[in-house]
């Protein structure tokens, strides 16, 4: 019932915000904003008790981990999103029909948007200023590990939200039980979207489970394709920069794929991941071409190629052509990002054009799939369905619209 009453309570909030203007919107993100930087102390400690329930060699503790200069991140990113375009009342199209009717299609809210994410506190944070600026409810359903992070975020903005006199049921945190997921999936009247956040067994769940409308996002089996005429000196710090940045997101690199007459290459393409303890699976070709200059190599077995490692660990795959490299990545991948580092400029294109995946890459690692890096303030989500929005979500992607019509009493014969 409690669970119920929240989701009751978001939904008549929803239709509050709709009402708020752009700058009230603003001036609450960027409230939000000074009260992270004000209570960072508490908000570390916070995320300190969940961090100390999770071992240090868990690869999502990189996820759970917030900083000082993380947390000043997330509240920079709150305040871009403030500086953003409203994506509200866009007329995206006009027409008058010949019986004199005036219509015109306007973006509005979703209404709710409710999100099951896993062990990521920083999700908190984007999702509530991306709803709250774009005229949108939120349900969040965080995971126990990040439990006290989330519930402190969530505590901080509805407290800002109160200071203001709005209704802080626009945001609200369910508890982080199985049974809240169930609540959540089938609140069909209550809940217009809901965006999962995680792993692909989380992904799987969700799109199964719900009665509600889905967006599918985030599971990435990212590869990249280091073509017979591709640049070594590009090629080391793309594939370092993709694999290592940050293991744990899903525009990590989780497979190598070269070209065999490039093998030669490919010790010096992998020298810098040894410094991170990368572990790589090679095929049998990779393997011997890496036998005896790279330290932490292992075979490959044939499901190595289809995992997302979100760890310290890579795949190697040798192809003879770009069809082969083509055809993997049509096997293997998971719609997510792709990547190809070459010097042709046609075998590029071609890669970018077959590709079938929400972002493809040319001479640049897949680390930039990123809401913030794409300039759309933060990011909801990076969708890889191809109904609907695709790739990083912003604010234009979690609006939908209306066509408006006026008339002069016509009536239809």
């Amino acid at each position: 019932m409690q669970i119920r009453e929240q989701l009751k309570q978001a939904k008549e909030a929803g239709k509050v915000l709709a009402r708020l203007t752009d700058q009230q919107r603003n001036d609450v993100l960027e409230a939000v904003a000074d009260a992270i930087i004000y209570n960072k102390v508490s908000l570390l400690e916070s995320n300190a008790r969940d961090l100390a329930k999770m071992e240090q060699t868990n690869p999502l503790y990189d996820r759970l981990q917030l900083t000082d200069s993380r947390l000043e991140a997330i509240a920079a990113d709150m305040r871009n999103v403030a500086k953003l375009p409203s994506p509200l009342g866009r007329v995206t199209d006009r027409r008058t029909l010949p019986n004199g009717l005036r219509l015109s299609r306007v973006s509005v809210p979703f209404g709710v948007i409710g999100i099951v994410y896993e062990a990521r506190p920083n999700v908190t944070y984007d999702v509530f200023s991306l709803c709250f600026k774009s005229g949108n409810a939120c349900v969040l359903k965080g995971g126990r590990d990040a439990e006290a992070s989330n519930e402190a975020a969530v505590r901080l903005i509805k407290d800002v939200l109160r200071e203001r006199g709005i209704d802080d049921h626009v945001v609200e945190l369910l508890p982080v039980t199985h049974e809240a997921t169930a609540e959540m999936l089938s609140a069909v009247g209550y809940i217009d979207v809901c965006i999962p956040r995680g792993g692909r067994r989380l992904i799987d769940f969700v799109r199964d489970t719900a009665r509600v409308p889905v967006i599918e996002t985030g599971a990435g089996v990212v590869n990249t394709y280091f073509d017979k005429d591709g640049s070594l000196e590009k090629g080391r710090r793309i594939v370092l920069n993709a694999k290592t940045r940050r293991v744990s997101v899903c525009n990590a690199l989780d497979c190598l794929i070269i070209h065999e007459e490039r093998l030669c290459s490919l010790p010096a393409l992998c020298e810098s991941l040894a410094d991170k303890k990368v572990t790589i699976y090679a095929d049998e070709k990779a393997f011997q071409a890496l036998s005896g200059s790279y330290p932490y190599l292992e075979r490959a077995e044939e499901d190595t190629f289809g995992t997302e490692f979100m760890d310290y660990k890579m795949a190697v795959r040798t192809v003879a052509s770009l069809d082969e490299a083509l055809d993997h990545i049509a096997r293997y991948g998971s719609g997510h990002s792709e990547s190809i580092i070459t010097e042709d400029e046609q075998v590029a294109r071609r890669f970018q054009q077959e590709v079938d995946a929400a972002c493809v890459y040319w001479n640049a690692p897949t680390s930039f799939t990123d809401g913030a890096q794409f300039g759309l303030g933060a990011e909801i989500g990076i969708s890889t369905q191809k109904l609907g929005p695709r790739g990083p979500m912003g604010l234009e992607e979690i609006t939908t619209y209306k066509w408006l019509i006026e008339g002069d009493g016509q009536i239809r014969q």
